[in-house]
């Protein structure tokens, strides 16, 4: 018996679905289209919302923790690691949001593009009955995103927007960023309390006692929270560049159609050519060269 997703597979090789008439061409789009961004009320508002916790762990570090700390030089090393690691992590939040993640063209089923590909006796293309378009090999629709995203490996509302073949290093570094910058919000926030345990409490913070151990256990509850959580995405995407195997393919264990490479080559496609310090980096944007037409025929 045939499951949903074959059937589903059988019908976008139909050759009725690949005529080019059934298309709609999609509308002209001005220069403000031309900006990527999801217009999800669920994932702007995990956006903003990610946005506002950064914020609160800035606010207690620098104004609870560091500013009334007698160690000067313990203030200024912190205030700076920890600054970097907040910037670094909404930088890179930023370039996940709002880089197009591999979407296909709507539309692109047209008489013109499919000639264009030289289809040979035997060969097949899919095509997407939802946003019309000729898929590539591994693309998937997302229907928050409205479009079939290249090597889709989850859509996540928390940085509004698919995880796929063009913004998926922009994501790993925002996971990995927030783990770093939640470790050291929780290592300072152990010290603090020790801090003001062996001191008298009116003078290890700005603010009344009550008031400090509030702001202090809600930090770390929010630090250890996406400790895990960032931890373990981070760990789950990196094993996933390794292995050439999004999200969505594991899950739906499709067969493997595609080449082998070794882990350092699957990480260099993801991360940039060659390997430099711009890997760490949310403000460089890996070369990954220009997609292969040939890519739509399987």
């Amino acid at each position: 018996m045939l499951t949903q997703s074959h059937r589903y597979r059988d019908i976008e090789r139909a050759a009725v679905y690949l005529q080019p008439e059934k298309c709609v061409p999609p509308p002209v789009r001005d220069s403000m289209d031309k900006v990527w961004f999801i217009k999800d009320g669920c994932g702007i508002a995990c956006a903003v919302v990610t946005w506002l916790l950064v914020f609160y762990a800035e606010f207690v570090v620098i104004f609870i923790m560091l500013l009334p700390s007698k160690d000067v030089i313990y203030s200024i090393v912190n205030g700076i690691v920890f600054n970097i690691l907040a910037f670094m992590a909404l930088a890179s939040h930023f370039r996940a949001m709002i880089t197009d993640p591999g979407a296909v063209p709507k539309g692109n089923a047209t008489k013109e593009f499919i000639e264009s590909l030289q289809l040979k006796p035997g060969q097949v293309v899919y095509k997407c009955p939802k946003c019309c378009s000729i898929k590539p090999d591994r693309a998937h629709h997302c229907s928050v995103c409205k479009r079939c995203i290249r090597k889709m490996d989850h859509h996540c509302p928390w940085v509004n927007n698919c995880v796929g073949e063009n913004n998926q290093k922009f994501f790993v570094l925002f996971t990995m960023y927030i783990a770093l910058i939640s470790l050291h919000a929780l290592i300072m926030v152990a010290l603090h309390f020790l801090y003001c345990f062996e001191e008298d409490w009116t003078k290890c913070s700005s603010f009344s006692p009550p008031t400090t151990v509030i702001l202090l256990i809600l930090l770390c509850f929010e630090g250890l929270l996406f400790l895990i959580f960032t931890a373990v995405m981070f760990g789950t995407q990196v094993h996933s560049i390794c292995t050439d195997e999004t999200g969505i393919e594991q899950l739906k264990k499709e067969e493997r159609r595609w080449a082998k490479k070794t882990k350092w080559m699957n990480l260099k496609a993801v991360f940039g050519h060659p390997f430099s310090i711009a890997w760490l980096s949310p403000l460089a944007t890996p070369d990954q060269g220009k997609a292969d037409p040939y890519q739509y025929v399987v």
